[in-house]
């Protein structure tokens, strides 16, 4: 399989993986402040288990740290994700009320 190439599509909200210029997933996301929520992950049935969803999660997560924000995974792929990679653990947003 081609690379995965991850990019940022602010106008649709979300970050896509697109192999050989066809879109396979792609990763929603909402920002607050200070926030990011990251609602829903979609891989395309042709591109499953071949490291999309993965590039999508590390993309976004990257992304978070590098603006500094914390992370809402409400998605289930994404909030699985996290935990297999404790080195993104430090993101999660943690309701301190």
């Amino acid at each position: 399989m081609a690379e995965v190439e991850v990019r940022d599509s602010p106008e649709r909200k979300r970050f896509e993986a697109v192999v050989d210029g066809q879109v396979a997933g792609y990763a929603e996301y909402m920002h607050g402040d200070g926030l990011v929520v990251l609602p829903h992950t979609v891989v395309e049935p042709a591109f499953e288990g071949k490291g999309v969803g993965g590039a999508l999660a590390r993309a976004a997560l990257d992304n978070a740290r590098s603006r500094g924000v914390r992370v809402l995974a409400t998605c289930p792929f994404i909030a699985g994700w996290m935990k297999r990679h404790p080195e993104y653990l430090d993101l999660a947003y943690q309701n301190r009320t």
